[in-house]
């Protein structure tokens, strides 16, 4: 069972749920970017500077928490995001990898 932020546990997590996340551009763009970033770098959601509405940006955040990708904490009036690499390593053995491999 997810937590009370929609996080669901390492065993919780699905592939066909983190792969229809990754679906989408966007939000496969952010999980680049987090790839990118050092580990346990946590990202604000409007440090990504994606071209749709705020709206549209809380939908794919929660999008990728609810499928495992980012760990999201609240930050006052904001939340940042950090990719769960442990979890998705330990869950999903290389995918992280093959994603690196074609950003």
């Amino acid at each position: 069972m997810p937590d009370e932020d929609g996080h669901p546990s390492r065993e919780e997590m699905s592939l066909l749920t983190v792969l229809n996340a990754l679906s989408d551009p966007l939000r496969y763009a952010v999980v680049g970017a987090l790839l990118r970033e050092p580990e346990g770098t946590a990202r604000t959601c409007a440090s990504f500077n994606l071209p749709v509405s705020k709206s549209t940006i809380t939908h794919h955040f929660r999008i990728l928490r609810e499928a495992g990708l980012v760990q999201q904490v609240d930050r006052g009036n904001s939340r940042a995001a950090t990719l769960r690499r442990t979890d998705l390593d330990q869950r999903f053995p290389g995918l992280l990898d093959l994603i690196s491999a074609n950003l």
